[in-house]
């Protein structure tokens, strides 16, 4: 069984940001059976340094987001992400799911909008260079919206794969980043089919480019119900983690799960659980 790191911090569950009430209100509790399991730890996020976030974002950029109320859980959010891809470096553990309270993906070099804040994996593969041999990567994002930060701060970046599944096609000269219009899917009848497929379809590319670490960027606000709404229900985000751990496997890397948006705590509580049984026990 693969070893399964789960990076939380409390602060997520009082002040998660964009939710109707608390999306992670029944966190950690909702955990209990999982930690039961012998190859499943749950460690705190640690508080990441202004230093490194300045490796990545602009001077003025902790000043701005301290004037922003949805970014209060900012550092949290960031120092889980960097320790759980050091662990994951150091093979401490192979998997890991890690919540956060503010988002990463919309956050670029001297802006940031959507309660993302700072850019959590950016900063993290940003440490995990100086500190291990580790230098590609692949970001798969199935967030509803773009990952317009995370590709502004990449974009000369041909070390690392970024695919976005969102609202248009696009392919980089190089082939390292790449958009998928999956906005032309939503609401079909069969649009958890067809949303699968166009993942499965991109798998490939994980291979091709030879990665050390593959990140899930896994947002449910795809869901019918949620607000980046393109008619998915819980099946498919179980399908594209199955998808996930198989192409991880294929390649012998380790798979990282960095939560993204979504707003409802009865998603929330229904997809993240069993997101992470299917890491412990696939």
């Amino acid at each position: 069984m693969k070893q399964v790191g789960i990076y939380y911090h409390p602060s997520f569950s009082r002040k998660s940001y964009l939710t109707v009430g608390n999306r992670l209100r029944d966190f950690p509790e909702a955990l209990d059976d999982l930690l039961k399991l012998p190859n499943v730890s749950m460690f705190q996020c640690p508080r990441a340094s202004e230093e490194l976030i300045l490796k990545v974002h602009a001077r003025e950029m902790p000043a701005m987001v301290a004037r922003d109320g949805m970014c209060s859980t900012a550092y949290e959010s960031v120092g889980g992400v960097v320790a759980a891809m050091e662990a994951l470096a150091r093979g401490e553990i192979q998997r890991a799911f890690c919540f956060i309270g503010a988002g990463g993906h919309h956050a670029g070099y001297r802006q940031f909008w959507g309660a993302c804040c700072f850019n959590d994996v950016v900063i993290a593969l940003t440490r995990v260079r100086e500190v291990s041999p580790w230098r590609r990567f692949a970001v798969y994002d199935t967030d509803a919206h773009h990952g317009d930060g995370t590709r502004q701060l990449l974009q000369n970046d041909p070390e690392v794969l970024h695919v976005c599944f969102c609202g248009a096609d696009y392919q980089s000269p190089d082939g390292s980043k790449v958009d998928v219009d999956v906005y032309r899917l939503g609401w079909r009848d069969d649009v958890n089919a067809a949303y699968v497929d166009a993942v499965r379809r991109r798998l490939p590319l994980i291979p091709a480019f030879r990665p050390d670490l593959l990140v899930w960027y896994y947002g449910f606000d795809t869901h019918a119900e949620d607000y980046g709404a393109l008619g998915l229900t819980e099946p498919a985000f179980f399908e594209i983690c199955d998808l996930m751990m198989f192409v991880a496997d294929e390649c012998g890397i380790p798979l990282q799960v960095v939560l993204g948006g979504g707003s409802l705590s009865h998603l929330a509580a229904d997809t993240i659980p069993e997101i992470i049984r299917r890491l412990a026990q696939g």
